[in-house]
């Protein structure tokens, strides 16, 4: 049953449809979104639609960026030889939030997922492999989530860079199995960091 007006429950259908938002958590933001003055809403919009058209993927890392490379890529005084691979930019965030990584990352936007159908060639390993043979890399740290699709996706990294001859490892188990590394702390994801091993 439809209690509010057309535009109203489109805009609140819309919110419902985002990741983590419900359907009382959507009916909020959006009678908060229609009674926010005007340039604010519109300032909103422009940002959602500016993020949407201008952010892509950095050329070297594959993180999102709204440059051809991004700024950690583009820096000079960190250490180039060091990769770590992490599903997406929110757990590359949650590194960086540490302070205490110096070296660079690879997203791989995903992970395997045999069960719901992503395999190998729908994450960005490709990249990965033509990063490693065409840098100088001492070592790759895999920092995917200790999930069963996390751990599937560490254990074919390993198997591909093992023979290159690059150092792989894989974090501590720190991490909680079935942790998202976005939502753990900074203290927990050093000690992961610090505490990796050869995989």
């Amino acid at each position: 049953m439809n209690l509010y007006s057309g535009h109203i429950n489109k805009l609140i259908e819309e919110l419902a449809s985002l990741p983590g938002i419900g359907d009382k958590s959507a009916g909020r933001l959006a009678f908060h979104i229609v009674h926010m003055p005007k340039d604010r809403v519109t300032r909103l919009a422009s940002a959602i639609t500016d993020a949407r058209e201008h952010v892509h993927h950095c050329k070297v890392c594959c993180t999102l960026t709204d440059d051809e490379i991004c700024p950690i890529c583009a820096n000079k005084d960190r250490d180039h030889r060091t990769i770590m691979v992490v599903e997406n930019t929110r757990d590359q965030a949650a590194y960086e939030k540490t302070g205490k990584y110096n070296g660079v990352y690879h997203v791989l936007h995903g992970a395997i997922s045999p069960m719901l159908g992503i395999g190998p060639g729908d994450i960005r390993l490709a990249e990965l492999m033509k990063r490693l043979a065409a840098d100088d890399v001492d070592e790759v740290i895999i920092a995917t989530n200790s999930s069963l699709e996390g751990e599937t996706t560490a254990m074919y990294i390993s198997k591909l860079v093992k023979p290159t001859g690059i150092r792989c490892t894989r974090i501590a188990s720190g991490v909680p199995v079935g942790g998202d590394l976005e939502y753990i702390d900074e203290v927990t994801l050093l000690r992961a960091l610090e505490g990796r091993t050869e995989v």
